[in-house]
């Protein structure tokens, strides 16, 4: 695919974000028949005129009246800004030319920044995925943390493109995130250091008894190639099951999903609809085919828009079981409009709402999972608040609780998880400080922290602690065996 594309042309089917955009070009003939030019020119017809008048008037009128000198590109941005926002949509947006340009590079799959999807909802800015390995994902950032400040620069109230600006930065300068999670009654710290984002969306594994594991990052222009590239590579090794795995995968192109699933899906059958304002639907069916052997899809909290398009259409038309968590729910489609305003910048658009093969719209709701698995608690447990350290016997805190799961996560028995520091909790310190060779004071203090911070996420990345992947695995084996049984 062309970088560039006549802009009525790009859809976007993701959640604009700091890091990662999700973009789909489709034929959607609603669009295509008023076409980007038409759409402006509507704007201009005469029952628009006064409208237009108005807004040049209360230009011309601040230029002429207010009392010190102002920016004519500042109060334009602003203009747009505030009409995207008397949308209430939290997807459709403006973005000025820096942020545009950094809209360019997320298609290109590479960006500098901490490696975060994120969305606006309400005023806030909400994590919608940690990008997998980047700097948000191993300092903890978790989907569906609300992103406070940065930096200690408010982000509540800007709007996205703002905030976006303030999140990324150059490579190898720090980000001092603040985040509400639910379940926290405090904001968690974290000081992430930014880089260079240069995915590689696509990760291929055979496990024994021939079964296959594809984990796809972001669905972006190559990943479909590089899928039927391992896909080809694991059945060559006689591969029995495949596990498509779109945990914290944020979305990607559209052409490119359709491009996976019909690899799965039956010739006929459909893999998405996209429906507009007036109920007409473009239904985008497969020209593929099935599979002989089993397919099942991993998924959580993180797996949003073009990932659960791809659950949808192999739960639904291809017969594939889904496993692990409700995903995001982002069901809503998105144009973005660059050529038409000619200075670099652009608007994006809500246009339509995409509906799975069945005719579910599952925005803010999710796909449920067939098979319903969760990560252990230490998974998602909160970092430590280093402004409350040192934390000590008889201390009562959600840091304390915080670091007792943490320890029973590594191994390291309390036997309670409420918060309270006993003596238990104390010896339990002692002994993960003498493994790690720190003073045994059994004092919470902050090398302490780092230590158990360091040590968790090192025993999360380990694939055999990976509760929803061993499940699928065993899930898929018995398929096999099954299969192979009739």
């Amino acid at each position: 695919m062309m970088k560039k594309r006549s802009a009525f042309m790009l859809v976007i089917i993701g959640l604009l974000g700091g890091c990662l955009l999700t973009l789909a070009f489709v034929n959607f003939q609603s669009l295509n028949s008023q076409g980007g030019e038409g759409l402006l020119a509507s704007v201009t017809g005469s029952s628009q005129k006064n409208d237009l008048s108005k807004i040049e008037t209360t230009l011309g009128l601040i230029e002429e009246n207010y009392y010190q000198d102002i920016d004519r590109a500042e109060l334009i941005d602003g203009a747009i800004n505030g009409m995207m926002a008397a949308l209430g949509d939290p997807y459709s947006s403006y973005m000025g030319q820096e942020t545009a340009a950094q809209f360019e590079e997320s298609i290109e799959g590479s960006f500098t920044g901490i490696g975060a999807e994120v969305s606006s909802q309400d005023g806030n800015v909400i994590v919608v995925s940690p990008i997998k390995g980047s700097p948000a994902e191993k300092a903890g950032i978790r989907s569906k943390d609300v992103i406070l400040s940065v930096n200690g620069e408010s982000l509540q109230g800007l709007d996205l493109n703002e905030a976006v600006n303030k999140i990324r930065g150059p490579k190898g300068s720090e980000a001092k995130v603040s985040v509400k999670r639910a379940g926290s009654t405090d904001p968690l710290e974290f000081t992430i250091v930014r880089d260079d984002i240069d995915l590689e969306t696509v990760y291929a594994e055979m496990q024994e008894d021939g079964v296959g594991i594809i984990t796809i990052t972001q669905f972006s222009l190559n990943t479909a190639e590089r899928f039927e590239e391992e896909l080809a590579k694991l059945e060559a090794q006689d591969m029995k099951g495949l596990i498509i795995d779109v945990r914290n995968n944020p979305g990607g192109v559209l052409s490119v999903v359709i491009d996976i699933a019909e690899q799965f899906v039956p010739k006929g059958e459909l893999i998405v609809q996209v429906e507009d304002k007036n109920g007409n639907r473009e239904k985008n069916e497969s020209k593929g085919s099935a599979k002989p052997y089993p397919v099942s899809l991993l998924m959580n909290k993180g797996s949003a828009s073009a990932s659960e398009i791809l659950a949808g259409a192999l739960q639904q038309s291809a017969g594939a079981t889904l496993l692990g968590e409700n995903s995001f729910g982002k069901g809503t489609v998105q144009t973005s409009f660059e050529r038409q305003l000619g200075d670099g910048s652009l608007v994006k658009i809500t246009i339509a709402k995409w509906l799975t093969p069945n005719g579910d719209w599952i925005h803010e709701k999710g796909i449920e999972p067939d098979v319903t698995v969760s990560q252990p608690e230490y998974f998602s447990v909160a970092p430590i608040n280093r402004d409350n350290l040192p934390l000590k016997l008889d201390s009562n805190s959600t840091d304390v609780k915080n670091a007792q799961t943490m320890l029973e996560g590594l191994g390291f028995k309390t036997d309670r998880k409420d918060g309270y520091f006993d003596a238990k909790t104390q010896t339990a310190i002692k002994a993960f400080q003498t493994s790690k060779k720190l003073t045994a004071s059994g004092i919470l203090d902050e090398k302490t922290a780092e230590a158990l911070e360091a040590a968790l996420i090192e025993k999360i990345s380990d694939p055999q602690y990976d509760t929803q992947l061993k499940k699928a695995v065993s899930e898929m084996k018995k398929e096999i065996t099954s299969g192979a049984s009739k």
